[in-house]
């Protein structure tokens, strides 16, 4: 992410996005104004694989167009570094609880999804489903959220009982930014692609929002909650700086 404090200047004519070049290329950049910001900021979002600048709500288009045109080459090479997206096709491979599983459509078989193991130790267990192949991906989107609902939900009962607190209520969505929050009502959010992260990986998001009811903050008393709940803070830390944008690329049915 790039900051810069703008100059004050009048707005001028509202719109949703500018398109800025470098090097033959042309890269549309989404325009976003919050009220709170007190500068230009850009983020390439490797979920939508999109560019937003957020602007301070004063802010005028001429200098935020100078601004993303000045790092319109910064634009081009972190979007050339985002993973390739990937579908969930037949034939592809989607990990599952941190394991790489492969798509097989089996159209003629009754039921849904279901898993089958692998049938040698050089490949994969498989992830069948079966129906008409137009229904495959999103077979296979809804099984993932109906797994990572399952464990999710199991991981935030158990933690929340070590520390004698209650969520309001607990939603997946698929968000791009965190992988999970905590309101101040005590709703917590997941996003459904930590399903797709081993499991420690997915035990440790949780712990971290039920912490977050005790403590919305990260102050040293809510990391010690959060030690408290589960030993693997550092280690799924680690990984999701390392792995979690992988998680990202994977692009559900429209």
């Amino acid at each position: 992410m790039l900051g810069l404090k703008p100059r004050h200047a009048p707005r001028i004519t509202e719109v949703s996005f500018i398109d800025v070049s470098h090097a033959g290329s042309t890269y549309r950049v989404l325009l976003k104004r919050v009220a709170t910001a007190r500068r230009f900021t850009l983020r390439v979002r490797a979920a939508t694989r999109d560019v937003i600048l957020t602007m301070p709500p004063r802010s005028s288009l001429i200098s935020a167009k100078t601004f993303a045109e000045r790092h319109a080459a910064w634009i081009g090479a972190r979007l050339a570094r985002l993973p390739a997206p990937k579908h969930f096709g037949a034939g592809e491979h989607v990990p599952l609880r941190g394991t790489l599983h492969k798509i097989v459509h089996r159209p003629a078989t009754r039921g849904t999804v279901w898993i089958e193991p692998a049938k040698t130790p050089e490949s994969p267990p498989l992830l069948c489903v079966s129906g008409e192949a137009p229904h495959l991906a999103r077979r296979v989107h809804d099984y993932l959220v109906r797994e990572a609902k399952r464990d999710i939900e199991h991981a935030v009962m158990r933690h929340s009982a070590k520390i004698n607190v209650s969520p309001r209520k607990i939603t997946l969505r698929d968000t791009t930014s965190r992988w999970g929050s905590c309101s101040s009502t005590g709703s917590l959010n997941f996003s459904w692609r930590l399903i797709m992260a081993p499991g420690f990986v997915l035990n440790y998001l949780a712990a971290h929002e039920v912490a977050h009811l005790l403590h919305m903050d990260h102050s040293p008393p809510f990391w010690k909650v959060a030690c408290k709940l589960t030993p693997d803070v550092d280690r799924a830390e680690a990984w999701l700086k390392a792995n979690g944008t992988s998680l990202l690329r994977f692009s559900p049915p429209g």
